[in-house]
């Protein structure tokens, strides 16, 4: 806002605020319940297209103000959907064989959406949607970054602090203590995916944000390996 900072940088904080939210959502899995999941760039690209499709739908009737905070939590909705039908099967396997499943369904999900050409709508198929109706440049979309990566912040921090998040790192430490003690391991387990889910499906619509056009080939495997990474060395 001063000046100061290249547009190299505005754009590189934008990117930023994004991976922040990804990987403090996924440390709610890999982290806190202890769950290895490969497929959260997956969930992050239905957030995208979805809330990135209302978005064009809608620009023209309401301010961005509106508009952009509406299309977050559509993506996020969307996404947590997702994250809710893929978990119920997902969640009842353990170690490798959870990686693998989520791997997979990281895959379908890019494969889904990279094959959907709507009538109507910004969807082009294997070319991607076309975001270049609503995006906004690195300064105007920086308040909304700051906001998503605090408001993330600050559930997961409360999330962690209560019942729930106990209930959960119960799980990662002991399971079957804490079956044995009453906690329903397959319903906190839904929870904090669902939950990591939708906060990745809201950082793909500020991504979508920031770009004329995305295709679903950029939420493969690397890009969920990518904040893997971030999770596992920046936690280390």
């Amino acid at each position: 806002y001063t000046g100061s900072a290249t547009r190299q940088l505005m754009n590189m904080l934008i990117s930023v605020s994004c991976y922040i939210v990804l990987a403090l959502s996924l440390n709610l899995v890999v982290g806190l319940l202890g769950e290895l999941s490969l497929g959260h760039a997956g969930f992050m690209s239905v957030g995208l297209f979805s809330g990135c499709t209302v978005a064009v739908l809608l620009h023209d009737t309401l301010p961005v103000i509106i508009c952009l905070p509406l299309s977050m939590i559509v993506g996020g909705l969307a996404a947590a959907l997702v994250g809710f039908l893929v978990g119920l099967p997902a969640l009842r396997l353990r170690g490798d064989y959870l990686a693998i499943v989520t791997l997979a369904c990281g895959e379908i999900i890019k494969n889904v959406i990279t094959n959907l050409d709507v009538d109507g709508t910004p969807l082009r198929g294997a070319l991607g949607i076309d975001t270049s109706s609503i995006r906004m440049s690195p300064t105007e979309l920086l308040p909304y970054a700051i906001v998503l990566v605090l408001v993330t912040m600050l559930v997961i921090m409360n999330f962690k602090r209560s019942k729930h998040g106990r209930a959960i790192m119960a799980i990662r430490d002991n399971r079957i203590a804490a079956e044995a003690t009453g906690v329903n391991v397959t319903y906190y387990k839904l929870m904090v995916f669902v939950l990591a889910s939708l906060f990745a499906g809201m950082a793909g619509v500020l991504y979508g944000y920031s770009l004329p056009t995305t295709e679903a080939s950029l939420f493969d495997y690397n890009m969920s390996i990518e904040i893997l990474v971030i999770v596992v060395l920046g936690g280390m």
